[in-house]
């Protein structure tokens, strides 16, 4: 049986497959090409890039499985292939950490000036260095500041055990559940922390820091409206999907002081987001990386590779 990886895997993934004794084909096909070729595979692999749509999907009755290394199913019509009996896989576990630091890591950067520095300095420094060091001494501490997370899923979790360990307030939103327990340190210092989810409103009138961790489902959880609602000099970020939060709201938000800068992995006219969220001064950036770790990247490849055999093969 054939499988297709059209988006990579790691190897480690690869050789578990090829040892359960399928033949892997990690040649990158065409978005263009694929209602042609796809026939010839019992299952494809994608990440984000490949789109797995009904026409696709009507045009290989033989599939059997597609699997998404990730954790989002956005580019993959989820109900249709599985109303024809294929099964959709996904990873949702093993990426969690990863996300979770580069979230934390944009709130870092963004309390100390990093990224402003990182923008000025090369520039200026040479010339300015005082200056400069006047106008990013103004500095936040993390520590005893509120962390609102919306949504509690496995990377929400891992957010919020960060945002412990860091010293703040954890205060999470999810309408699917109730409360999580977060287990803090190991081996005999181990210390279960329970968090109830709580109201959008009462966190947004609470957090100092904002994170997101969702699925996009159609429209933005944060617009005009929850904006409003929010501390005055707040810090968003998302590491989460693209269209989670109204760009143009928070670009207003930006402007008015509401809040006072932006963490920005996933944008909405990916991979060309908007040039004036590009070039804010006050938004930190990274391009999509949340999950691009060598250690997530091999969990992924590890935990699809094995659900593919389960499913083949089971």
């Amino acid at each position: 049986m054939k499988i297709l990886i059209n988006d990579g895997i790691h190897p480690s993934g690869k050789k578990l497959l090829e040892e359960a004794g399928f033949q892997v084909s990690t040649d990158k096909i065409a978005q263009e090409d694929l209602a042609q070729e796809l026939p010839n595979y019992v299952a494809i692999c994608v990440r984000s890039a490949t789109k797995v749509r009904k026409d696709l999907i009507d045009a290989c009755p033989g599939l059997k499985a597609i699997g998404r290394g990730g954790v989002g199913l956005d580019n993959i019509d989820v109900d249709h292939a599985r109303s024809k009996g294929i099964a959709v896989l996904n990873t949702p576990a093993a990426s969690s950490r990863s996300v979770a630091e580069l979230s934390m890591g944009h709130m870092l950067s963004l309390s100390r000036f990093v990224y402003q520095s990182n923008r000025s300095m090369p520039a200026q420094g040479g010339t300015e260095f005082k200056s400069l060091k006047k106008s990013f001494s103004a500095g936040i501490e993390l520590e005893g500041k509120t962390l609102g997370i919306i949504g509690l899923g496995r990377i929400g979790q891992e957010m919020a055990r960060i945002g412990l360990g860091m010293g703040m307030n954890v205060v999470g939103v999810d309408p699917y559940v109730d409360s999580i327990t977060v287990k803090m340190g190991g081996g005999n210092h181990a210390v279960d922390v329970a968090l109830k989810s709580v109201d959008m409103s009462d966190m947004l009138k609470k957090a100092d820091f904002i994170s997101l961790h969702i699925p996009f489902t159609g429209a933005p959880v944060l617009s005009t409206s929850e904006f409003s609602q929010m501390k005055d000099g707040v810090y968003l970020v998302n590491c989460a999907r693209g269209g989670t939060v109204d760009e143009t709201a928070m670009l207003q938000a930006l402007e008015s002081g509401k809040v006072s800068a932006c963490g920005r992995d996933v944008f909405e006219n990916e991979p060309s987001p908007r040039q004036d969220i590009l070039d804010h001064p006050r938004i930190s950036l990274t391009p999509h990386i949340g999950a691009s770790t060598g250690e997530a990247q091999e969990k992924i490849g590890i935990e699809l590779a094995q659900k593919l055999i389960d499913s083949l093969k089971g």
